[in-house]
């Protein structure tokens, strides 16, 4: 359910490849379809619990009645309201899915380690020569390279492997009966019956993830109707069966995200042993130049660019692990997928697509693994000492990671943001106790 918005070097395509000819007229209708927009972004982030009541089926029964009248209201056809509205069946184990919350942290390096592997981006490397042509255009029309787009297709779906195997009405009826998030789904149920209303694919044919994201580039209805395009000619916008729908597609939604066609996503760099990490971060935004000047280089030790762009510093594994400069496709990449650890991913697997190495520095593979309990008292704890994180919410983001840094600075160890063994023992966290 990723969608795909936030990923640069090495993402705009989580899809498809085909051939096919370049017709870049997006699907033509009879009348104008009118867009129910969402916010900009694929993928669907819980929040937290809002109730634990599971719908029954007389329930879910009354609310397709209520949903069907809001479909009609919002001109979807009676043949689509009747033919796969009406016929949605509830699917209880899509709210599970959706209020369930991973109990423990994930490291950057068992992140990155199961997602940029030797196999993805040796298929990544094969489909690039297969889907040269097809990609060369699409390069040329919406300035996205071919190794971004294969990067999120292998991230995304792997290279089309899996879709999801839900019906997406099912999936979407049931969580917008669920009183969690039913704003959210209601839309993207409205949305999915107009791509259905559209006739870009049949209702037995529209299946996806448990959140409703479809086909390789794993696109939410909303973002389906504003980026989808026809890109083999056949008047539909399948991104279940046309590669070239599916990469066309995925490259017009990462240029309209504001995609920078002849920047990267970023580099992994090298710092200095005397390097201030309280600069890192991604809301510390400064040019290449005060980088170079506080002795970052690319991480062969050789000088970075002098190019007149931005840029963000990242260390996901702290001062002993990777470094990144993130430039202003970082952010792009970002819009497709909320996590620094995905869009780092997709710019090394853009990268190492193309043909670069892996990653010099390694992500150390024995970072503390915490219970979303013991993120909660870190947070805690954080607080009480002045260093603010927001409310504890069990998760280690930006603002918890730039907290964790302004405590090690005061404590005089190096203040890289990360949750160490050492940082959490003075919190009074043991991670070594079973």
């Amino acid at each position: 359910m990723k969608s795909l918005r936030n990923f640069l070097p090495f993402f705009c395509c989580m899809s498809l490849i085909s051939c096919a000819q370049a017709p870049t007229a997006q699907h033509t209708h009879s009348e104008p379809i009118k867009i129910i927009k969402t916010e900009p972004n694929t993928t669907t982030s819980p929040n937290p619990l809002q109730t634990t009541h599971i719908i029954s089926e007389a329930e879910f029964s009354a609310c397709l009645d209520t949903f069907s009248a809001k479909a009609k209201t919002a001109g979807i056809s009676a043949t689509t309201i009747n033919r796969s509205l009406r016929k949605a069946k509830l699917n209880t184990k899509v709210i599970e899915l959706d209020r369930k919350q991973p109990e423990f942290t994930t490291s950057f390096a068992d992140y990155f380690n199961r997602r940029v592997t030797n196999q993805r981006v040796d298929q990544g490397r094969a489909l690039l020569v297969k889907h040269a042509d097809l990609l060369k255009r699409i390069e040329q029309q919406y300035g996205v390279p071919a190794p971004y787009l294969l990067a999120f297709w292998g991230l995304e779906t792997n290279y089309g492997s899996f879709f999801g195997n839900i019906p997406v009405v099912d999936s979407l009826a049931t969580l917008a009966c669920d009183a969690r998030r039913s704003n959210f789904f209601t839309i993207e149920l409205i949305n999915a019956l107009r791509i259905l209303d559209a006739g870009d694919i049949a209702p037995d044919k529209m299946i996806g993830s448990w959140a409703g994201a479809m086909g390789h580039v794993q696109f939410m209805p909303s973002s389906f109707l504003q980026n989808a395009v026809d890109y083999d000619g056949d008047h539909k916008r399948d991104l279940w069966n046309s590669t070239p729908d599916a990469l066309a597609s995925a490259a017009h939604f990462l240029q309209s995200l504001g995609w920078q066609a002849e920047e990267r996503w970023g580099r992994e760099v090298k710092l200095p042993d005397s390097f201030p990490f309280l600069e890192a971060g991604l809301k510390n935004n400064k040019p290449i130049s005060e980088w170079i000047k506080l002795g970052v280089k690319r991480a062969d030790n050789s000088p970075l660019p002098q190019a007149n762009i931005n840029a963000s510093l990242l260390v996901p594994s702290g001062h002993q692990g990777p470094a990144f400069l993130a430039y202003d496709n970082f952010n792009v990449i970002m819009r497709w997928n909320r996590s620094e650890f995905y869009a780092i991913a997709v710019g090394q697997l853009a990268d190492q697509i193309a043909g670069a190495g892996k990653l010099i520095q390694s992500p150390p593979e024995d970072a503390p693994r915490l219970h979303r309990d013991q993120v909660m008292f870190l947070q805690a704890q954080l607080n009480e000492k002045g260093f603010n994180t927001g409310t504890p919410d069990g998760i280690l983001g930006p603002g918890t990671r730039r907290a964790i840094g302004e405590f090690q600075h005061q404590q005089g160890m190096i203040a890289d943001g990360f949750p160490s063994k050492k940082v959490l023992a003075l919190l009074g966290i043991n991670v070594d106790k079973p």
